[in-house]
């Protein structure tokens, strides 16, 4: 389950790069119940989305030339100069070389050889989000890729994951988990077969107490959805949803009620 006690390779930051980010965030407030929070006047516009006090992901304008609205999943790593050297020589793309972010911590943000997007993070003063697996918080991952076994492979030789692979009807899903600690309890997100029409990318998921109310609160907020809410046997019931600029993002109500980290 993902936690907030980050380990190598966890996801410990998650942000969300927006063409509008006072829109952006009114429409997070409306589905979520988040409080955008500025991160202060030099920080080009970048800020915070809390929920009762605690940090629960980061909003900011687009930077990269051509970008299109989407979520960032940042990984925890303890030397961001050396992940990128790993990056590489996996095969995978630097896109913005390692850089301090004041005294926050170090980041560097990478494609996968697969062409899914992702980020590291290396803490300094801030070790990353204040929630994780709470209501309305970051609680799973997934990879979408084209090739499931060649992606979780360049992922292991970054960051050390394991996997466990899980039947599901019509597929193997690929179950992720950090490299220490019980492979269960380590787990944080899963790799699945890129669906036809859609291109790769990392997909963040929040757990809710109601899918069904967070879809219609998503709809009235100018947002869509890609997949109406579902019970799927065993893990819970999922939605898939767009923001008004088109940034997907999942919500589950897992068939085990997620506890607050």
């Amino acid at each position: 389950m993902l936690t907030t006690d980050f380990v190598t390779g966890s996801p410990s930051w998650l942000d969300l790069g927006s063409p509008d980010t006072g829109r952006a965030a009114d429409f997070y407030g409306t589905v979520f119940g988040w409080e955008f929070q500025s991160a202060g006047p030099d920080a080009g516009g970048y800020g915070f989305f809390r929920r009762d006090g605690a940090t629960v992901a980061a909003v900011g304008p687009l930077t990269e030339e051509g970008a299109s609205s989407a979520w960032t999943v940042y990984f925890r790593t303890p030397d961001a100069d050396a992940t990128a050297k790993s990056v590489e020589q996996g095969g995978g793309t630097v896109r913005v070389r390692p850089f301090d972010v004041m005294d926050a911590g170090r980041m560097a943000c990478f494609t996968d050889p697969g062409g899914a997007e992702f980020a590291v993070w290396q803490p300094g003063r801030v070790g990353g989000l204040d929630s994780a697996s709470a209501e309305n918080a970051l609680c799973w991952t997934e990879l979408h890729v084209a090739d499931p076994t060649a992606a979780y492979a360049f992922y292991r030789g970054v960051f050390g994951w394991r996997v466990a692979d899980m039947e599901v009807p019509g597929m193997v899903y690929k179950v992720l988990s950090t490299a220490e600690g019980d492979q269960q309890a380590a787990s944080f997100g899963g790799v699945a077969p890129l669906q036809e029409g859609d291109r790769p990318r990392w997909i963040p998921y929040f757990a809710v107490v109601d899918p069904d109310a967070v879809v219609a609160a998503a709809e009235r907020g100018g947002g869509s959805a890609l997949m109406p809410a579902a019970d799927v046997a065993g893990v819970g019931r999922i939605a898939w949803l767009a923001d008004p600029f088109g940034a997907p993002f999942a919500v589950i109500r897992p068939d085990q009620p997620a506890a607050a980290a």
